[in-house]
């Protein structure tokens, strides 16, 4: 009445299509450049460019010294450096941008502060044009002594 044969389970070699967050965690300190092809959540710090193909989002104590370079950008925190996003840079009131953005959509909480200049609109176009290539030359390392 009941089969009481036992299936061996087996494991797909599939690969679901769920999200991929790279996470830098507060407390977290990374000195060097830090390059994904998904998204990016940093709480902690990083010492370099955190350049991103997805999502880049920057928590409150979340800091960053060096650029960014994102398809979209949601900042809490604190970057020492230009901020370059293809689409949508969203500031939250506690963000603090010391450096240059460059952007097509921006969107500006009350009490956000930006020390260096705004480009933005269609003419940011370029910026979503980024491919591999680019981010090869944007992340290189720089040579000892200059």
């Amino acid at each position: 009445m009941f089969n009481n044969k036992k299936t061996g389970s087996t494991v797909s070699n599939t690969t679901t299509n769920s999200p991929s967050v790279n996470i830098i965690s507060e407390g977290t300190k990374l000195k060097g450049n830090l390059r994904a092809n998904s998204d990016i959540r940093i709480g902690g710090m990083i010492d370099g460019e955190a350049i991103s193909k997805g999502k880049l989002i920057i928590t409150g104590k979340g800091r960053v010294t060096g650029n960014v370079t994102a398809s979209e950008a949601d900042i809490a925190g604190k970057v020492e450096g230009e901020v370059k996003v293809a689409n949508k840079l969203i500031l939250r009131k506690n963000a603090v941008i010391d450096g240059n953005i460059y952007t097509k959509t921006l969107v500006v909480e009350e009490g956000a502060q930006i020390n260096g200049a705004c480009r933005m609109g269609e003419d940011m176009k370029s910026i979503s044009q980024i491919n591999d290539a680019d981010y090869e030359k944007d992340t290189h390392l720089k040579k000892s002594g200059s």
